[in-house]
């Protein structure tokens, strides 16, 4: 059986999400003391490592993530050609999402079916069928906030 830090570690890494602690403990088959305190043991270890990786707590839960002094080579190394339609679809659906495609489409015009695509493509963007079938819910992934460098966005009420 693994060290359950270098576990926890693993779970992270393959998840690629934050977890709550709660899950952690679930996938690493411990109960939610013993996560919590490899939790610590692990995050002592990132803190004093000089690693491009750290531990970080979110308000969804814990995840593995490049420090953020490294964003700047993941925009070198990574960089993304977006038009500027397609960019405006990211923007509508990062400060409205989740939202329906049907809806998302009624705003930004029938290109918004062909930047859905290229923006899932890239990772940006997760779709998922709605349960009757007739349209998919699409919203931005962690890859946008990650990429993008910002924290979650608020969201704006419908004019009355």
């Amino acid at each position: 059986m693994p060290h359950l830090p270098s576990q926890i570690e693993a779970i992270l890494y393959l998840k690629a999400q934050p977890l709550p602690i709660a899950r952690i403990a679930e996938y690493a088959g411990c109960d939610r003391r013993q996560a919590e305190e490899a939790m610590m043991e692990l995050i002592n270890e990132y803190a004093h490592r000089q690693s491009a990786l750290e531990i970080a707590e979110t308000p969804e839960g814990y995840c593995l993530q490049l420090r953020e002094t490294f964003q700047d080579l993941v925009q070198r190394l990574i960089p993304v050609d977006l038009g500027v339609g397609a960019l405006r679809t990211l923007a509508a659906i990062a400060l409205k999402g989740p939202l329906t495609q049907t809806a998302l489409v009624e705003l930004r015009g029938s290109n918004a079916y062909q930047h859905v695509q290229e923006l899932v493509s890239l990772g940006f963007v997760r779709k998922r069928r709605q349960s009757d079938g007739r349209s998919s819910w699409v919203q931005v992934t962690d890859k946008f906030y990650q990429y993008f460098q910002v924290e979650k966005l608020p969201k704006f009420a419908e004019p009355s």
